[in-house]
């Protein structure tokens, strides 16, 4: 099991790669552009992947509704970057992000549902407005479609993830694994918030 999630974490940080990395729209499509984006960067990994983590310890109906609320609202977030209206702290929030949904992983706070959703709703805006400053030459409903999905592709492996650590491990055990995977997200964050 410990080979396998070095694997994983090792996958996922070699998957991050500069900036300078990302598909050319022209070349390869506004979609995979759009879909290749969340990829390419460790700070869109580890929140996306950490929000599954934490719906997965909430359970119930947050494994669906919480994940689903990140994507819906980046998607809205996106759209006010595209009608050029002024976002402050983007960055700064963005960076935020990562260590505070691994810090509820972490502490694997249980809230409402529709909490949970508003929660992870309020960084999910912030990451949607980013990815509509860096749209570029590419169309705009496509690249959007290719990193909603994306998205949703990295939410449902921290639900994997989460549900697969809670089950191998069973009980506490499990739930201490994605707690610490949570840990490690925030230390990401924080990693990523001073400069690293």
């Amino acid at each position: 099991m410990l080979k396998r999630l070095s694997f994983t974490a090792l996958a996922l940080f070699a998957a991050s790669a500069p900036a300078f990395a990302h598909l050319d729209p022209v070349e390869h499509g506004s979609f995979a552009a759009g879909f290749s984006h969340p990829f390419f960067g460790l700070d869109h990994i580890l929140a996306m992947v950490t929000v599954g983590l934490w719906a997965a310890l909430l359970g119930g109906r947050s494994i669906l509704l919480v994940p689903t609320a990140f994507v819906g609202t980046m998607v809205l977030g996106f759209a006010v970057a595209l009608a050029g209206l002024g976002l402050p702290f983007v960055e700064p929030v963005i960076a935020a992000s990562v260590v505070v949904i691994g810090l509820l992983a972490l502490v694997a706070l249980q809230v409402p549902t529709t909490v949970g959703m508003a929660m992870v709703g309020f960084f999910a805006f912030f990451h949607g407005y980013a990815h509509g400053g860096e749209l570029g030459d590419a169309g705009a409903l496509s690249f959007c479609a290719g990193f909603a999905a994306a998205t949703a592709i990295l939410h449902a492996a921290g639900v994997g993830v989460g549900m697969t650590m809670g089950r191998l491990a069973g009980g506490p055990v499990g739930r201490g694994l994605t707690r610490a995977a949570g840990a490690l997200a925030a230390l990401g964050g924080l990693w990523i918030a001073v400069g690293g």
